[in-house]
């Protein structure tokens, strides 16, 4: 579908970013520090089976072209459910219930299954930025409307993003994930050093016992990364899932994974060999990296080895981040083992606008509390972290 909206300008909504160029898309999407907008990422998730109307994700890419050059983009999809989000508007949808609002449909911005912050529109350099996205969420609103979808909400935003949207009118929910931040590290120890004596111990004792498990692990990148390796991580995946049962979210097909060698140059697997047989990993991690940032994605293990989970998750992608001079380590959803490894609570924010009156007034209302609440509990882990008073 495509209609005009300037005589310079038309806009594309469509429901296979294939049907974008990957080399205009990628124009706009290579320059941002996140991995997760790019065009080969969001089409592996399409292609494989994972992002699709099937599991309650219909892509619709919102696309704005002058003549044949692409200079914004949004990935962008129609959600029967809130689930593989990791922002948990479950409440909202209760409210709307009780309220008699439909809640699903929705449109939903952020890369799929993928709590990281760094969501944006992707606009092309030299463009009127808040002309753009002006011209963007106008068409949202309108799509929004037209096909009588409840609401609109952008995850992970990019901070610097945010307040272009916040000036179209949406409005902010605070939340929290746990990043680790290269102090200046020059090696393992000087993370180390940051914590108390106690915490310093517990570290060392964990990675020692991985050791005396006859484990050995392995960081691996480039051509390192191979096909077997990615489906085996599949394995991994899938039996950490299917360990959480109805809570596992296995977003992902076997596909996606293999799909993943084509992207190996982003890819970093920590693999945990055993130092009797080198030729399949016991457990294994699977990070991707971009520019000065590393991301904790999946891990798994067919054997329950003591202490394995924090060191390919945390202690492992450490050490390589240091190596690798990484500024950021962001290590998936979660916190409860996170925050006593070095991990501080940092804000990030989702962006939300509701169609229905009723529901928008509630919101504005009521947000102002939630985000103060959320501030005192960030502040309040903050100051439990296990860190030595000189830090």
């Amino acid at each position: 579908m495509v209609e005009k909206i300037k005589p310079s300008y038309s806009v594309t909504w469509t429901q296979k970013i294939a049907e974008v160029p990957q080399s205009a898309w990628d124009q706009l999407a290579m320059p941002l520090k996140t991995p997760f907008l790019e065009w080969e990422w969001l089409n592996n998730l399409e292609i494989s089976g994972s992002a699709i109307a099937r599991n309650g994700w219909l892509p619709n890419h919102l696309t704005i072209w002058r003549e044949q050059q692409l200079i914004a983009a949004a990935p962008l999809y129609i959600k029967g459910h809130s689930y593989g989000e990791f922002v948990f508007d479950h409440q909202w949808a209760d409210l709307a219930e009780r309220l008699g609002i439909n809640y699903y449909p929705k449109l939903l911005g952020m890369s799929p299954f993928t709590p990281v912050e760094g969501y944006r529109f992707l606009i092309a350099p030299g463009e009127d930025e808040a002309e753009i996205t002006a011209m963007m969420v106008h068409e949202i609103d309108h799509f929004c409307i037209k096909h009588r979808l409840s609401s609109c909400h952008f995850l992970f935003a990019d901070p610097q993003w945010k307040p272009l949207i916040e000036n179209q009118g949406f409005t902010p929910w605070l939340h929290h994930s746990y990043i680790w931040e290269n102090l200046g590290f020059n090696n393992f120890d000087d993370y180390l050093a940051v914590f108390n004596a106690n915490q310093r111990r517990n570290i060392k004792r964990e990675r020692k016992a991985v050791i005396k498990a006859g484990l050995q692990l392995q960081s691996l990148t480039d051509d390192r990364v191979t096909n077997s390796l990615l489906k085996l991580m599949y394995d991994f995946y899938a039996e950490t899932c299917d360990k959480f049962g109805w809570w596992g979210s296995k977003y992902l097909t076997k596909g996606f994974f293999e799909l993943l060698h084509d992207y190996r140059h982003r890819v970093m697997l920590v693999a945990a060999y055993s130092e009797h047989d080198e030729r399949q990993p016991l457990g294994m991690s699977l990070c991707l990296y971009k520019e000065d940032r590393l991301y904790g994605r999946y891990w798994g293990s067919f054997q329950e080895i003591n202490n394995l989970h924090f060191d390919a998750c945390y202690y492992a992608p450490i050490e390589w981040a240091i190596t690798n001079n990484m500024q950021l380590f962001d290590p998936g959803a979660g916190g409860r083992h996170k925050k006593r490894r070095g991990f501080p609570a940092k804000p990030n924010h989702s962006l939300h606008r509701f169609y229905s009156e009723r529901l928008q007034h509630i919101l504005c209302a009521y947000i102002g509390e939630v985000n103060e609440l959320e501030e005192r509990e960030i502040t309040g882990i903050n100051a439990e972290l296990p860190f030595s008073q000189n830090s």
